[in-house]
């Protein structure tokens, strides 16, 4: 839930306010370790996983537990998403576990499992998956770990395989939806090993490649947001994708050119996570227990946040009714998921 805000304050004086959980578990170096929404009852609800495999349900706004999914899964949780779906109202949630190749959806409201997606890759591991909404119609969306030829698939929220994407067999880290305004076209955006790319959905076909020379080309690409409202110095609005790398740089490049537009380096390697807290400020988690600060502007770190134990996986923001806009992280193998805010 990544809301730009007109009282933004100065971002020097967000500071860490609270430990959300003392339960929580992110398993691998993946985004996405946890999701965090307002719900259709208007709640802000946090959702994430433990040891034990199970799927938690947090109230930011009571500070409390609101129920538990025993067992949720035979490994352990390793990705979230949401999706509200308006059809139906009510929260669905994809839960992914990696190890034993499931995904599974359920509705958080009454916490069923609606839907079990067994084995779908034959040879590799889904290390995330997502949403895509269509004519009013919601799907889900699988990816591959692997380099054999396991594509991306699509499937109705029932579970019927309602098509395969081509040439999208590669190294899957992260995966999401993108519908583009201009083209009225939905893209599937995933971020693999060696490149970024953008597929049509709707022609099944491979939009863009977006590699840097300047990159050996082997690296893990981590995470990826669509900003849809940046403009150039003539004020002509472009659609930029920015992206994380674990060889430490950010790149933000036109998504309908596929041209590099900057190369912003954070660290010397392996970045997870990124959150945009408005157009010019990206949060970046990364190894060595960083949370950057990055001016998109400037092109550099402004700050690094204290507080975390281990490599820094997912960033979200939420606007909290009593605290303002405020930031959500999780690290790796830590308990606490972390809650920041702008002290007055």
């Amino acid at each position: 839930m990544d809301n730009n805000n007109s009282f933004d304050s100065n971002i020097n004086n967000l500071k860490l306010l609270t430990d959300l959980t003392k339960d929580s578990y992110a398993d691998i170096l993946l985004d996405n370790t946890f999701v965090i929404f307002k719900s259709i009852n208007e709640l802000i609800y946090l959702v994430y996983s433990n040891k034990d495999k199970s799927i938690i349900s947090y109230s930011i706004i009571e500070n409390k537990k609101i129920n538990e999914i025993i067992n949720a899964h035979e490994n352990y949780i390793t990705n979230f998403r949401y999706l509200l779906d308006k059809i139906y109202k009510r929260d669905l949630i994809l839960t992914i576990s990696a190890s034993d190749n499931n995904v599974k959806l359920w509705n958080i409201n009454n916490y069923e499992c609606l839907l079990n997606l067994k084995n779908i890759n034959q040879r590799g591991e889904i290390n995330t998956a997502c949403f895509l909404t269509d004519n009013n119609q919601n799907y889900i969306i699988t990816s591959n770990y692997s380099f054999f030829n396991e594509p991306i698939r699509v499937f109705d929220i029932n579970g019927k395989k309602i098509k395969e994407i081509n040439d999208s067999n590669h190294r899957t880290i992260f995966i999401d939806t993108y519908y583009d305004e201009q083209s009225s076209k939905i893209f599937i955006i995933t971020a693999n090993q060696g490149f970024v790319a953008s597929y049509d959905y709707y022609n099944n076909k491979l939009n863009h490649k977006y590699i840097d020379e300047n990159n050996n080309n082997k690296s893990d690409h981590s995470s990826i947001i669509i900003n849809s409202s940046e403009k150039k110095d003539n004020n002509e609005k472009i659609i930029t994708l920015i992206e994380s790398c674990d060889d430490g740089y950010i790149r933000i490049w036109n998504f309908h050119s596929g041209e590099i537009l900057k190369r912003i380096k954070v660290q010397d390697k392996y970045i997870y996570g990124i959150c945009l807290w408005d157009n010019d400020i990206l949060f970046v988690g990364g190894g060595n227990k960083n949370l950057n600060i990055v001016d998109l502007n400037e092109e550099k770190i402004i700050r690094n946040l204290d507080g975390h134990n281990d490599d820094v996986l997912t960033i979200k923001t939420i606007i909290h009714p009593k605290y303002g806009k405020c930031l959500i992280t999780q690290g790796n193998g830590e308990d606490q998921i972390k809650m920041w805010t702008i002290q007055k």
